[in-house]
């Protein structure tokens, strides 16, 4: 298959736009850190959150939700879908506190909120290990992911395959380094809202080919469980041959483990990385909340439906392809029934998708390199032009390492599941580092390895595979970070008292801090920031459902739950409105 002339003039008019996006923030950036990392701390919430969503929406997310779909039917997004509950818990709960806490990564915050050596150790080795090793094995599998999409549509040869996406890449690393988070940005809601149209023309011209025949062609053609929501109790043990399923156990390790328990990028339970980054750099505490919130949003009820409905079609277009490569069915439906032009809108779209990921974990890996490494530990007193060249050097030597992880790194689902395991257990104390004085240095470093001896006993000395080594795992790192705490000295009363008055957390758990301060007024009202939670929770869930429903047809109950989603969102909308819109509980 060949691109026609009207499909390069769109390819070649998204990458001019994106390109023109970099160069005009390019002198802004160069002011200082605050400015390339942070955006000057003056992003309004829409555009903030909606770089958040425009990250998450990488290369590799299509691909996986059509793995998904294929495999566990749709009741198989829970992998991902469970993390709306620590999304929410971000918003309410801690998007105002990173937003307080005026650092310029979430990594920085180690040493605000710990003592000592342990907490400098700390800090460096976290910039080093997220913001080189975990965030090219990141950018690795979105790589990854773009490799495949150029090999399924064009039939290029694996190894030239690789050469594009580093043609690519440079091209991001290129307006990355020029223009800061303000580029980075402006590029991502440009390219999401690409990246989304695409999407859902996609879904309409596959939904619409005779041989779907429509929503009520695919239910149709398709086994029942294929459309459940939620695992059938019964299907446990299942063959995905003898019936689409998600089973019990793997849904009750989503549901009731991962989403607090595990770090994974973009939903970090507390937040983190490139979302808190993004909260870091909104104008305030009000922004920071409301971009969080569009952000978590979005993220669940806006984007899935057009990737789902796609990944459904493809069983029905591609009965025979095999289990390995059912991902693979969303680009061949692109490849073999799209016309000139909205296949140009198409691979405009993913690359969108790509080149918005990996400008922001550009940005996000060096702010930590630089920030929390380089000038923490090594120059400490230059001045922030020559802390900017060293950013803008960085952001391409980044792009070199991601390059070569790429190159070594062989499936996008196996590194999900690592980066999952490899983290699960920690998630407790990012949480509770904010609302319990007695969490120090020693509990996070031990939450940090303990995973990693967890997930090399249930791997070698097991039959137990993801996601149910979740229960083991992080019920190892769990004890074993408690029992450090208690067996070592709690951070110096100073730096308590210190990040007590910059960050006023308030809660129970403060108490013996709070009351040598109390001219400090901590935050209350934590009955009704928990009530927002889970009016937030439903807000989602509903939206998502509701609006599943009416697309396959089931009006009555979509409606409905639309219906509890806006009796949801109003609450929210209402008690936020009482406090001010982000003075929460001041």
């Amino acid at each position: 298959m060949h691109l026609q002339p009207i499909d390069w003039v769109l390819i070649v008019l998204y990458f001019a736009a994106s390109i023109a996006m970099g160069l005009y923030y390019s002198r802004r950036a160069g002011k200082s850190t605050s400015e390339f990392f942070l955006s000057g701390r003056n992003l309004p919430w829409w555009l903030a959150g909606t770089s958040m969503v425009a990250t998450t929406f990488a290369a590799d997310t299509p691909l996986a939700v059509t793995e998904l779909v294929a495999t566990k039917g749709i009741a198989g997004n829970w992998l991902w879908w469970n993390m709306a509950l620590g999304g929410m818990l971000t918003v309410f709960f801690f998007a105002r506190l990173w937003r307080r806490a005026g650092v310029l990564t979430d990594v920085e915050l180690i040493e605000l909120r710990y003592s000592g050596k342990p907490a400098a150790f700390l800090r460096g080795f976290r910039a080093l290990y997220l913001g080189v090793f975990m965030n090219c094995i990141i950018m690795g599998w979105v790589n990854l992911a773009l490799k495949s999409i150029l090999e399924g549509l064009f039939g290029i040869p694996s190894d030239a395959a690789l050469w594009y996406v580093v043609g690519c890449m440079v091209l991001v690393a290129f307006y990355s380094a020029l223009s800061g988070l303000w580029g980075v940005a402006v590029t991502d809601a440009f390219q999401f809202v690409i990246a989304m149209f695409g999407t859902i023309i996609l879904a309409v011209v596959i939904l619409n080919l005779p041989q779907v025949d429509g929503i009520a062609g695919l239910q149709a053609k398709l086994p029942p469980s294929t459309f459940n929501f939620l695992p059938e109790i019964g299907n446990e043990g299942l063959s995905v041959t003898t019936a689409l399923a998600l089973s019990v156990t793997a849904f009750l390790a989503y549901v009731a483990i991962q989403w607090w328990a595990s770090w994974y990028p973009g939903n970090e339970p507390g937040g983190g990385g490139y979302v808190a980054q993004r909260m870091m750099s909104a104008k305030d505490e009000r922004h920071s909340l409301l971009a969080t919130l569009w952000f978590t949003v979005a993220h669940y009820c806006l984007r899935p439906w057009p990737w789902i409905l796609t990944g459904l079609a493809t069983l029905v277009l591609y009965p025979h392809l095999p289990e390995a490569d059912k991902k693979l069915g969303y680009i061949y439906a692109m490849r073999d029934f799209l016309p000139a032009g909205l296949l140009g809108v198409l691979v405009a779209a993913f690359l969108a998708a790509y080149m918005s990921t990996i400008a922001t974990h550009l940005n996000w890996g060096t702010s930590y390199v630089v920030n929390d490494f380089y000038r923490r530990f090594i120059k400490n007193n230059a001045s922030e032009k020559h802390y900017v060249y060293v950013s803008r050097a960085a952001t391409a030597g980044m792009m070199l390492v991601s390059l070569i992880v790429t190159a070594n790194m062989q499936t996008i689902s196996g590194a999900w599941a690592f980066v999952i395991e490899a983290g699960a257990g920690l998630g407790l104390v990012l949480i509770l580092r904010w609302y319990w004085w007695r969490v120090n240095a020693w509990s996070e470093i031990t939450a940090m390895v303990a995973p990693f001896l967890g997930y090399w006993f249930v791997k070698y000395h097991t039959q137990v595979e993801f996601p149910q080594s979740l229960f083991a795992i992080v019920g190892f790192t769990t004890i074993s970070w408690f029992v450090v705490t208690f067996l070592t000295r709690p951070t110096h009363e100073s730096t308590l008292i210190a990040f007590y008055r910059r960050t006023h957390p308030g809660g129970v758990f403060w108490k013996p801090i709070a009351e040598k301060v109390p001219e400090v007024r901590g935050d209350s009202g934590f009955v009704r920031l928990g009530l927002d939670w889970i009016a937030g929770v439903v807000l989602v869930y509903m939206t998502l459902f509701g609006t599943g429903k009416l697309l396959l047809g089931e009006y009555d109950s979509g409606f409905v739950f639309l219906a509890i989603a806006f009796a949801a969102g109003w609450t929210i909308y209402s008690d936020l409105s009482k406090r001010g819109w982000g003075t929460v509980g001041r």
